[in-house]
């Protein structure tokens, strides 16, 4: 068990940002921002990562998560405010940050908003925008994912509820269970990653996240499809993105758009990646980021 340490942030507007930190307290930062629904918490092959190359690797539970207050409304532009505030926090003014999936617009928000903070970025199987005209937005997602979504945008009422039961589905989820759990989102890819190791950090990461309510989760959501509140095409920062053609969960047209729209980003569209095998690229990540130092 990888060692990490729990901290609390306030923010100039009154709330409360609850922070996870590892490796080396006295090496460069690398903020990670989590997936949906996800907290703080950092998965031990990327502390362990962290800890040899001598990063301090921090994430925090965003708005409504885990012990962090909510924002209700919040855009995914709304995040960069609540780094720059992580960062005097630690007392310094220069980081990278990295986020996978439902983290991957958060990310790509900091890179936009706050360049002289954040000296690089990489997005992992990220979303990209809502109603992009040149996107097909649910081609090759998996069925429960694009279920949810137009249930989110049909019917706001019916989605909370159903958002609030399947909460108390991940509240009681085991290792064992999981994989049936996401049958519509595995390729054959992730299922073959998804080792017990995974599943727990899954299903750990999640459950601290959604103690609270669903809140983290709706706000999330609410955020990822509505407007961002900024153009990726604005990015002046070096970034790196990452996308699998086997990825179910945010499917592959996603990261062919990023690609697409990120000025000078340096991206690896790759056919033999899905969603949960990027969690193995952080360490190429980490080495990628360090070199922009």
């Amino acid at each position: 068990m990888m060692v990490t340490r729990t901290s609390f942030v306030s923010t100039p507007d009154g709330r409360e940002l609850c922070v996870e930190s590892g490796g080396d307290p006295a090496g460069p930062v690398v903020l990670v921002h989590g997936g949906t629904p996800n907290s703080r918490h950092l998965a031990t092959p990327w502390l362990s990562d962290a800890e040899t190359r001598g990063i301090h690797l921090v994430s925090y539970d965003r708005p409504g998560y885990g012990d962090s207050t909510p924002r209700p409304g919040r855009t995914v532009a709304d995040c960069a405010a609540d780094v720059r505030a992580i960062a005097a926090a630690l007392g310094t003014d220069h980081l990278a940050s990295w986020g996978i999936s439902g983290g991957g617009p958060h990310v790509l928000a900091c890179a936009a908003l706050l360049p002289d903070l954040v000296y690089a970025a990489a997005a992992l199987a990220s979303l990209a925008p809502y109603g992009a005209p040149d996107l097909d937005y649910f081609a090759g997602m998996g069925q429960d994912n694009v279920d949810d979504i137009k249930l989110f945008l049909d019917d706001p009422k019916a989605a909370r509820e159903k958002a609030t039961r399947d909460r108390d589905v991940y509240l009681s989820l085991t290792p064992d269970l999981l994989e049936m759990g996401l049958a519509s989102l595995l390729s054959p890819e992730d299922a073959a990653v998804l080792n017990p190791g995974v599943a727990s950090f899954l299903i750990d990461s999640a459950k601290d996240g959604l103690a609270p309510g669903v809140d983290g989760w709706w706000d999330d959501q609410a955020a990822h499809v509505g407007h961002w509140g900024f153009d990726v095409a604005t990015i002046g920062i070096p970034v790196q993105l990452w996308h699998g053609a086997a990825d179910k969960f945010v499917p592959f047209p996603h990261g062919q758009w990023l690609a697409g729209h990120i000025p000078g980003v340096e991206a690896h569209l790759t056919d033999t990646d899905g969603h949960l095998t990027l969690f193995a690229r952080v360490p190429e990540v980490h080495e990628w980021l360090l070199g922009h130092s």
